[in-house]
């Protein structure tokens, strides 16, 4: 991350603020918390968070259109995805693995048949927050195994530019802040954000399965999911400079998510022959481990 730190912990904050208002205002009303509203007001947050041209059922009308920058989308077009906190940078870690948990939040609950009844537009609002995810990261992968795009943003310059993102073009080119684009290459690989590369997409392939049998955007997204995890496994290295990193825990964790999606058993024994030693219970954008075992133990 700086390249990656904790910046994606704003998200975090945000969705128990949300939480915590929508509990406290049904305590004022004497009746018991409306968890419902809470998880819709808590999926509307993610169109806050979005980067690039917005759609016209945008929620949030304070938002517009921003990130499009015309000077790099002339020889790369890496327009979407969102901003990671309260800044105007696009992180690969944080953002990549927020998309497999909503991902994996509708395959695991959502399909639950009175879920499914109760939260109809809850569901077809994660489907939509998990697009926008997934269309920026066919963009970034779509140059593998040359390169995967990672990053849009300094995390020193641009933490100290406060704008909105509407007006970050405007700041370019006032040069107020620099227009850096971070990506890994076979030969200064990063096995770990490549890996949840893998593990977004393949999660993301389930979502989008249709049963109809209509599934181009699903073997889309499996077949980049493929490639992301190949280059991850091929070129070992660690892109984040964090000494409580490594890429163990998701390259593990991409291998099941693969196996899930394709039940190619090769990515279930690569899963259980990384397994890495080590009793963490805590399951976070930087250590995949409790989430992997969870996958692993529904084989």
């Amino acid at each position: 991350m700086g390249r990656q730190h904790s910046w994606a912990y704003g998200w975090v904050r945000y969705l128990v603020v949300i939480l915590s208002i929508s509990s406290s205002s049904s305590s004022r009303r004497e009746k018991d918390p409306d968890y419902k509203d809470a998880l819709s007001k808590s999926i509307i947050f993610f169109q806050g968070q979005r980067s690039g041209k917005l759609p016209s059922n945008q929620t949030i009308r304070w938002r517009s259109d921003s990130g499009l920058f015309s000077w790099l989308s002339r020889t790369l077009d890496l327009v979407g995805g969102y901003y990671d906190a309260g800044d105007n940078i696009k992180f690969g870690l944080p953002m990549k693995f927020t998309t497999t948990m909503l991902a994996w939040s509708v395959l695991e609950f959502f399909g639950r048949k009175k879920m499914m009844m109760m939260m109809h537009e809850e569901r077809l609002m994660v489907h939509d927050a998990v697009r926008w995810a997934t269309d920026y990261l066919l963009k970034a992968s779509a140059h593998l195994p040359q390169a995967l795009y990672v990053q849009v943003g300094d995390p020193v310059a641009d933490h100290k530019c406060w704008v909105r993102p509407e007006d970050m073009e405007m700041e370019i080119n006032m040069e107020a802040t620099p227009s850096t684009v971070c990506k890994v290459i076979p030969s200064d690989p990063g096995s770990d954000v490549a890996a949840e590369t893998a593990a977004a997409l393949a999660a993301s392939s389930l979502l989008f399965k249709d049963p109809a049998g209509s599934d181009h955007y699903s073997n889309a997204l499996l077949h980049a999911a493929e490639k992301a995890f190949h280059f991850a496994n091929s070129y070992r290295a660690k892109y984040s400079d964090s000494p409580l990193l490594h890429s163990a825990d998701e390259l593990q964790w991409a291998a099941a998510w693969l196996y899930r999606a394709t039940k190619n058993s090769s990515y279930l024994q690569h899963s259980i022959s990384t397994a890495v030693e080590d009793d963490c219970d805590t399951f976070s954008w930087d250590n995949k481990l409790p989430g992997t075992r969870i996958l692993l133990s529904q084989v």
